[in-house]
């Protein structure tokens, strides 16, 4: 299980600007980011693409996404659900 936090970032496309500005002042390296639903939107975002573990969830990511980015990681249920309890610390921010 990892020491590190793997954030969940669910919050709307007007809340999402702010939030990745938060969330650059308290990620570390080794930390990682689900993007969901309408934050998806931001997947270009400069910090976003600096990080080396980003992830989409599949079904959003076909609806509000195309084309894929190269440095983001579609999950389905199965493997995102893997991937919490892979983590000590899930933090979600909306």
């Amino acid at each position: 299980m990892s020491e590190n936090t793997l954030y969940l970032i669910q919050s709307d496309y007007a809340a999402t600007a702010s939030i990745l500005d938060q969330l650059a002042q308290i990620h570390s390296p080794d930390d990682s980011v689900v993007l969901m639903g309408e934050s998806l939107l931001y997947v270009e975002h400069d910090f976003l693409q600096q990080l080396p573990r980003v992830y989409l969830l599949e079904n959003d990511a076909q609806i509000l996404v195309s084309p894929l980015p190269e440095h983001a990681t579609l999950l389905n249920y199965a493997q995102f659900a893997d991937l919490c309890l892979a983590f000590k610390r899930c933090i979600s921010m909306k």
